[in-house]
């Protein structure tokens, strides 16, 4: 996105002016607990898709054998 160390300097001047000095740690700290919400939900649902991957083939199975009779 970014090509060179002058955007990124630009890039945080026009931050600092638009919020202010004052307000950037609050961003920061919202944005810190954001990270941390976003990634504490993925983990949750790779758990929950872990699991359905494993109770799903014994289903399966049940389904066949059922059928079989």
């Amino acid at each position: 996105m970014f090509s060179g160390p002058w955007q990124i300097v630009l890039l945080l001047v026009v931050i600092v002016l638009l919020f202010g000095g004052k307000k950037l740690p609050e961003i920061a700290r919202a944005l810190g607990k954001a990270k941390g919400e976003f990634k504490k939900g993925t983990e949750e649902g790779e758990q929950l898709l872990n699991e359905g991957k494993d109770k799903e083939p014994a289903k399966v199975e049940q389904k066949t054998g059922e059928e079989a009779k």
